[in-house]
């Protein structure tokens, strides 16, 4: 079905608008996947905050021309589905990385962040980054580790000085 000219204005509107919000970009060959695969990551990439399209690689490149995304639009040949994370840099790679496990036609490409341009076998780096839920908890762990080392310290000292008061105290009652 061939979209008309209002129609591929709406599509690149709606994907420049996400890309401008995007954290992440990861775009996959899809040849061969079937109807049932496909519905299932798009139910996939609602839960996890991944805006997925599939649209013409001209349309994408004029959506993505003035984000940081805009470094793919040379590397754009094929028949594509687009990827963006939205919530969090490594949804879409965590989303892509785990349908191509079950389907060999699903194909990483390219992946962006940043404004860099990365080759398909940085999807796994992507996928590997934390969720926001992971980096908080990194974080709070972070923070809390001086303030826990210092009451350490502090209770160390006292454990010390108390024991030797203790003993002196003891001392001078037994001579």
């Amino acid at each position: 079905m061939a979209l008309n000219l209002s129609q591929k204005q709406e599509v690149v509107a709606e994907l420049a608008e996400v890309a401008a919000k995007a954290h992440s970009l990861v775009a996959a060959e899809y040849a061969g996947t079937t109807v049932s695969q496909m519905t299932a990551m798009r139910k996939k990439a609602r839960e996890s905050g991944v805006f997925l399209k599939v649209v013409k690689n001209t349309l994408a490149a004029r959506a993505v021309a003035g984000t940081e995304f805009e470094v793919v639009a040379d590397a754009l040949t094929g028949p594509l589905l687009y990827a963006f994370s939205t919530e969090e840099p490594g949804a879409a790679g965590r989303l892509i990385k785990e349908f191509a496990k079950t389907n060999d036609k699903l194909k990483p490409k390219v992946v962006s962040i940043e404004g860099k341009l990365f080759d398909a076998k940085h999807v796994d780096v992507l996928a590997s980054l934390p969720t926001r839920e992971e980096a908080l908890a990194m974080l709070a762990r972070v923070l809390s580790e001086p303030v826990t080392m210092f009451a350490r310290a502090i209770k160390a000292v006292a454990d010390k000085q108390g024991g030797g008061e203790e003993v002196a105290a003891e001392a001078p009652a037994e001579a």
